[in-house]
């Protein structure tokens, strides 16, 4: 089913603007037809999980749509448009009537086409949650879980405000850890730059002063002035064998022996791997509060809450304190 963005006027007269999922232009027609609003100008989009436009309009579209691949939707945004949307669901809004209405207020156009796309399928017959499902890269497994959870309770817009809630503390704690990392990481680079342009330029020129004296060095002084010649002539071997190493250690952790080991190492750097585990935990920790809260299963709770530890041992852990509580044991032991 392919994408149509649309402009056209509605029964009063008023321009409207967005987007429709129908098999063909003319299908999409009829359908915005009955909805009330009659087009003028229609335009196949390539859709968000990337089925793409066919023929001559693709090719059409390219330079238009090329700047949306660009934006995302940040977590700041989606908690404000949660929040939003919890709050029409809480006044007793038909589900359609609040996503239009949400859709008006909002001004990015990926974010407008998304939440579109949800519309049209929820109009389908749907469920928000499979709707959303249907957008992996805007609503993750844990947002997905959340509202199947709501709608099958009938608690939707407390378990949207509640992802709300998460989705801010999730943006605070994240923006937290790169402010604690942005300095030593800068400083570490800064650090590599001069030391590399003081071996490669600086000296060389004093080598020159040691040259003229015939003095005999000490052994850390001819160290020095032999690493630095040897940076001075081989500095793009330097150069390729630390991109080799990068490219060695991605393929490593692509495999799971490899990613055990690297996040093994991880957690035991000093401050670095406490920081980890701090935030590791904290994340499971809220999450999984999040989840129980939200009427979610201890066993499915667990299965999506280790997703967001980003550690392999960790999710390991997890993993097996959910088989522990299969087997009617406790959830302690195994995280213990």
């Amino acid at each position: 089913m392919a994408v149509y963005a649309y402009k056209g006027l509605n029964d009063l007269g008023k321009a409207v603007s967005g987007i429709v999922d129908a098999d063909t232009a003319k299908t999409a027609r009829l359908k915005l037809r009955k909805t009330g609003i009659f087009p003028t100008e229609l335009t196949e989009h390539e859709r968000d999980d990337g089925t793409a436009a066919t023929g001559m309009a693709r090719l059409a579209n390219l330079n238009a749509n090329f700047g949306q691949y660009f934006e995302r939707v940040t977590p700041q945004e989606l908690a404000m448009i949660t929040r939003q949307l919890s709050t029409l669901v809480g006044a007793g809004l038909p589900l359609v009537d609040c996503l239009s209405a949400l859709i008006e207020q909002l001004d990015t156009a990926r974010v407008k086409r998304v939440f579109s796309q949800v519309r049209e399928q929820v109009t389908e017959g749907g469920t928000l949650a499979d709707a959303f499902k249907a957008h992996p890269r805007v609503f993750s497994d844990l947002f997905v879980s959340m509202v199947r959870a709501g709608e099958a309770s009938g608690a939707l817009d407390v378990v949207l405000l509640r992802l709300a809630d998460y989705t801010e503390s999730y943006a605070k704690l994240r923006d937290k850890v790169r402010s604690a990392l942005t300095y030593p990481v800068l400083m570490a680079v800064v650090s590599f730059g001069i030391l590399f342009a003081l071996l490669t330029f600086a000296v060389p020129q004093i080598t020159r002063i040691f040259a003229e004296t015939g003095q005999d060095l000490p052994m850390v002084t001819q160290v020095l002035l032999a690493a630095s010649g040897f940076m001075q002539q081989y500095w793009w071997v330097i150069l390729l064998l630390i991109a080799i190493a990068g490219l060695v250690l991605r393929s490593s952790i692509q495999t799971p022996a490899g990613r055990e080991r690297y996040d093994r190492f991880m957690l035991s750097v000093p401050y670095a791997g406490t920081l980890q585990k701090k935030v590791a935990l904290a994340r499971f920790s809220r999450t999984l509060s999040t989840l129980l809260t939200s009427g979610i299963t201890l066993l499915a709770a667990l299965d999506i809450v280790k997703n967001v530890v980003n550690n392999s041992i960790l999710m390991k852990a997890i993993g097996e304190a959910r088989d522990s509580i299969r087997e009617g044991h406790s959830i302690a032991p195994p995280l213990q």
